[in-house]
């Protein structure tokens, strides 16, 4: 058992891993490997960038250890990453690829946690941003949420928590102040994981609120949990972490 992070192609999702290795951590630490060693595999110095999950090896699984400061004490986590290039979600693909998506597939059914990693839709960002049309628009951006929402019901039913994280918020939020409202303090924080959910759901997810409140329906013992996350705030980048901390780890 073990938590299975996805999404489709260009969401940041190797981006967002790598960063949260960096030693300015407050609360999430990626204990092994170091961020050195991360870099190593994930980044590309001569492209500047993250280098992109080949799509004819179908997955790559990383292995992360990750420690949790909570209110009582610190946990950790064994997280198997199992990093996919976003053609792997394309029935095409999959036709293609049937025995690596197979075992995709039997790896996900095991797991108890899912992060979902999506890009926001064209008529959330900023108005200063640059190319919005490298973005889906609203009604394409549902459309897919529809095939994960299927995906989940049918084909990974058994999962306990499905994380479901809107990166890149700073093109469409102020994500200093969101995370000030947001922050988690094992102290005391202003919103308990309920009222962050939302909080979010009401502001950033709702054109996609009523399958939201179809999978909790439809998968019984199921707790879905929406996050917004950017590689430039480290409180939100943490969030969906400390979240699986304080229900998944022993």
């Amino acid at each position: 058992m073990g938590v299975i992070y996805i999404g489709d192609r260009a969401t940041g999702k190797t981006h967002l891993a790598m960063e949260l290795a960096n030693p300015k951590s407050e609360y999430v630490k990626v204990i092994s490997p170091d961020y050195d060693q991360l870099k190593s595999v994930l980044y590309d110095e001569e492209q500047g960038g993250t280098k992109a999950t080949r799509s004819d090896l179908g997955f790559n699984t990383y292995s992360l250890e990750i420690q949790v400061k909570l209110p009582t004490r610190s946990k950790k986590l064994i997280v198997d990453w199992i990093d996919s290039p976003g053609e792997v979600w394309r029935q095409t693909w999959q036709k293609d690829n049937a025995v690596i998506w197979n075992k995709l597939v039997d790896k996900m059914r095991q797991s108890e946690g899912i992060l979902l990693i999506i890009s926001p839709y064209r008529q959330i960002l900023k108005p200063d941003i640059e190319q919005p049309e490298d973005f889906v628009t609203q009604q394409q951006w549902c459309k897919r949420f529809e095939l994960w929402v299927d995906f989940f019901r049918y084909e990974c039913p058994n999962p306990r928590h499905i994380l479901i994280c809107l990166n890149k918020a700073d093109l469409f939020c102020d994500i200093k102040q969101e995370a000030l409202k947001l922050a988690y303090d094992p102290n005391g924080s202003q919103m308990n994981w309920q009222q962050r959910d939302s909080y979010v759901v009401q502001k950033y997810f709702r054109p996609i609120q009523d399958q939201l409140e179809q999978l909790n329906k439809n998968i019984s013992g199921l707790s879905v949990r929406c996050f917004i996350t950017s590689i430039y705030n480290r409180s939100l980048l943490e969030l969906p972490w400390i979240y699986l901390g304080s229900f998944l780890a022993k």
